[in-house]
């Protein structure tokens, strides 16, 4: 095992100090994803090599001293972690939201979140939980799966379904249920630590967690259509715009890897080495074709959806879809370009010593999250015509 020695305790404060860090480490992260992957979540030591990039503090204010990434630049970063380590970058991507959180709420429940600059959140937002109603608060109970990161995480939070007197309270928009997320400190929720052998992205330590009849402030309860700070992080989507950094890397990463086999292959059918196969030539061609166009996609929404938050305008129907379809292409691009390079290598994928068979489960892994499946297509293609999402939040419509 390699140990990792973290840089010198110097905040990083621009974009760039982020990013150079972030590309430094990935040489360090690739060097621990065999061992990431069998302890089943990021070692104390890859925790502590990723705070020291900045990443969990990319969209901290500049009015507290933070660098305050955009979007762009959010990606870019992810982007680098996921190039060393997928599982290391799905953490990163997942763990910096806290200072988005923070925006939806006030007073010392805000200040709290914001206290620790480097603090890392995680969790489900999605509502599984219960919420009922108590004096102060609510009185919480639910069993929330994937909870990347959480075995490191300062802050966690739980989406809800809120009740009232024994009934389900319907929404502050008319619809028939309520949506809440509560945010609680981590030591206040049980992780069930045998809950996380999977086939892909086994080192994010995405594990189960639960709350029973737990009392949850109301302060510290929220809705992401109802911001309590303003500015162009505050928005509901502010949490999803730099998912697509972590399979845009690994397609990287496969793709660097693939390229750098060629020089000492040869096609033994014909003894053509493969700088000279025209099927090699072809699939990496192709490759780089595929996540060079997924990419152009992602990053041009993501800079003109900037354009309009910096200016406080809202986005129109046809560029909220945009903006969602350009993340799932990401993630089905990734899958495509890692899949084609698996198979151009053919056997030597399948041992354990090439990272391709771990980038293979990681991409079709990270797929089969709700962000990337198909009923996030749908809902971006009924918001398009009129229908109905399956999966409104996607669409940025809070039930």
């Amino acid at each position: 095992m390699t140990t990792l020695d973290t840089p010198v305790a110097v905040e990083p404060t621009t974009a760039a100090e982020i990013l150079s860090r972030a590309r430094d480490a990935a040489v360090l992260l690739r060097e621990r994803s065999v061992e990431i992957e069998a302890a089943r979540r990021l070692p104390p030591d890859v925790v502590a090599l990723l705070r020291s990039t900045g990443v969990f503090r990319m969209v901290r204010p500049k009015s507290l001293g933070g660098p305050e990434l955009n979007p762009m630049e959010q990606t870019e970063v992810v982007e680098a972690l996921a190039t060393g380590d997928v599982s290391a970058g799905w953490c990163a991507m997942i763990g910096m939201d806290t200072p988005i959180y923070a925006n939806f709420l006030e007073g010392e429940a805000r200040d709290a979140l914001l206290r620790e600059p480097d603090a890392v959140t995680a969790g489900l937002i999605l509502p599984v939980g219960r919420a009922d109603r108590v004096p102060g608060g609510f009185q919480v109970t639910g069993r929330w799966p994937f909870g990347s990161g959480i075995t490191h995480a300062d802050w966690v939070v739980a989406g809800c379904f809120v009740f009232q007197d024994g009934e389900m309270e319907p929404g502050p928009t008319g619809a028939p249920m309520h949506w809440r997320i509560m945010i609680v400190p981590r030591d206040e929720v049980e992780v069930l630590e045998d809950s996380w052998d999977t086939t892909g992205l086994a080192g994010s330590g995405s594990y189960t967690y639960t709350m029973t009849d737990h009392f949850v402030p109301t302060e510290r309860a929220f809705r992401l259509d109802e911001p309590k700070q303003t500015g162009p992080q505050a928005t509901p989507d502010a949490i999803l715009r730099n998912s697509a950094g972590v399979p845009l890397g690994v397609a990287r990463a496969a793709l660097d890897f693939v390229r750098g086999l060629a020089a000492d292959r040869v096609y033994h059918p014909t003894e053509t080495p493969w700088p000279e196969a025209y099927h090699v030539q072809m699939a990496i061609a192709e490759a780089e074709m595929d996540l060079g166009a997924a990419r152009s996609y992602l990053y041009g929404g993501l800079a003109r959806e900037w354009e309009k938050a910096l200016a406080g305008e809202g986005l129109s129907l046809d560029e909220r879809a945009e903006a969602v379809l350009a993340r799932v292409n990401a993630f089905r691009a990734a899958r495509r370009v890692v899949s084609r390079l698996y198979d151009l290598i053919a056997t030597t994928a399948i041992y354990k010593p090439s990272p391709m068979d771990r980038w293979l489960r990681d991409v079709n892994t990270m797929c089969q999250h709700v962000m990337a499946q198909d009923q996030v297509v749908q809902s971006a293609g009924a918001h398009l015509l009129g229908g109905t999402p399956h999966n409104p939040f996607i669409v940025g419509i809070i039930p």
